[in-house]
């Protein structure tokens, strides 16, 4: 059985989250993000370039999750998909651009850049065990 993987995107928050309604009534959360991008060099080193910036979305728990937990300037990996859709371009009748945004159905912050502090909930005993599962210190990373 092969292990089942999602596209992921890794990048910085570049523009505060913007979470509204869809005319669904779900929740949606809309956000530019970059990405930093890098060029090997010939003897080795890597040469950093200016980043690109991406639209990025998210609906229900993540949307609520993104808006509560990221501000600009964070880094983060999500996985989810790029959506492609079509715009009209305004004042040019008939015209039309496709565009794309990353759909985000899981985000975190990236533990390679980002300092933070894990609050486990409280855990339960499993069903007939004898004795109580205590709970975890915090982590700091």
């Amino acid at each position: 059985m092969s292990i089942p993987t999602q596209m992921s995107l890794v990048g910085f928050v570049a523009s505060a989250p913007d979470l509204h309604f869809t005319k669904h009534g779900a929740e949606c959360c809309r956000l530019r993000v970059g990405v930093e991008q890098w060029r090997k060099e010939v003897d080795g080193s890597f040469a950093k370039l200016d980043p690109t910036f991406h639209d990025m979305v998210a609906f229900e728990g993540t949307a609520r999750e993104t808006y509560a937990r990221f501000r600009k300037g964070d880094s983060f990996v999500a996985s989810g998909y790029v959506h492609e859709y079509e715009y009209e371009v305004e004042n040019h009748e008939g015209a039309s651009v496709i565009k794309e945004e990353f759909v985000a159905r899981k985000i975190g912050h990236n533990v390679n850049k980002t300092d933070y502090l894990v609050q486990r909930g409280r855990r339960t005993a499993p069903e007939n065990s004898p004795t109580p599962v205590p709970e975890p210190p915090p982590i700091a990373i």
